[in-house]
């Protein structure tokens, strides 16, 4: 398959998880080339799964060790798998309950290998668990949709996030990039990023909701194009935020990513902010993906006529 041919498939670049979500052919790597990258990446339902797994199969291990060398555990049924396989547990865990204990050289040597791969392993999954519960994340929110709608009387591109936590993220600040196909004038078919202006890249603080907006003027690589034009060069809307979490001091970052087909055109977002019969002004979450319908004679339309009114 082609380069072209693989960038003209329907893959996003950041995945809804902001993950790279495109797949990768031509390299071969290792099982064990980034394992610790690996457990921390994945979520804590497989990350438990995988350590019972390999708990299961270590004392599985062992415990045939000890069957291979015969009746070598005193007080344990001749034979029996299970009786062996509960003392590698045992061995494993340095527990030593005292009932069941080794025999001979062979039992002695096999259990101080599993002794000893017991304390490394141990310190391994605590070094994981730690580093995996403390990585500061954050629990940013991107409306599922963009639109393109005016604002102060001008075509604009526009998406919300909001904060799913009850803490702040100062020093926030958001980039947006427009990945597209392009030809160069050699004939070089790749992929290229072109910077979108924010109206408000920055915010000194993050604790609710941001509607990001990014003005379609001439300057704009958005400018003139629509979804067809869009859909054709593969286009691919990418917004990046990073801030730091008040309450670790750490920096977090979040990706979302819009295809052309994700962008609503003459659509805008339902408000968000409710007032309540007794005056009180409330933000209502419920309506953060809620997009309706509006004016198309007062902005872009989906083909990328300009047809704006002044009044």
């Amino acid at each position: 398959m082609s380069l072209k041919s693989r960038f003209q498939k329907k893959e996003k670049v950041i995945g809804p998880t902001g993950r790279t979500a495109v797949t990768r052919v031509g390299y071969r790597r290792h099982v064990f080339t980034d394992v610790y990258h690996f457990f921390l990446m994945i979520g804590w339902p497989l990350f438990f799964l995988i350590i019972v797994a390999l708990l299961f199969v270590l004392n599985s291990l062992f415990a045939f060790l000890y069957l291979a060398g015969g009746n070598v555990i005193e007080n344990a049924q001749p034979g029996s798998f299970w009786d062996d396989f509960f003392f590698s547990v045992q061995t494993m865990a340095t527990l030593g309950y005292g009932k069941l204990h080794p025999l001979g050289y062979w039992a002695n040597f096999v259990s101080s290998a599993e002794v000893f791969m017991g304390m490394l392993g141990l310190a391994l999954v605590t070094g994981l668990f730690f580093a995996k519960f403390s990585r500061p994340t954050a629990r940013v929110v991107f409306s599922h949709n963009a639109v393109v709608h005016l604002q102060s009387k001008v075509p604009s591109l526009m998406f919300r996030m909001a904060n799913e936590r009850t803490n702040r993220i100062v020093k926030a600040e958001l980039t947006l990039h427009l990945l597209r196909n392009e030809v160069t004038a050699e004939g070089q078919f790749l992929r290229r990023f072109h910077d979108m202006k924010l109206v408000r890249p920055f915010t000194p603080v993050f604790g609710l909701t941001w509607l990001a907006v990014h003005p379609i003027t001439e300057e704009s690589p958005f400018y003139g194009h629509h979804l067809e034009s869009l859909q054709a060069m593969d286009a691919e809307i990418i917004a990046s935020f990073t801030g730091i979490d008040d309450t670790l001091i750490q920096s977090v970052h979040a990706q979302r990513s819009y295809l052309p087909e994700e962008i609503l055109w003459d659509s805008t977002f339902e408000d968000v902010f409710v007032t309540q019969p007794d005056g009180e002004r409330i933000i209502d979450y419920s309506r953060f993906h809620q997009v309706k319908k509006a004016d198309p004679a007062c902005c872009l339309d989906s083909k990328g006529k300009k047809n704006l009114s002044e009044g």
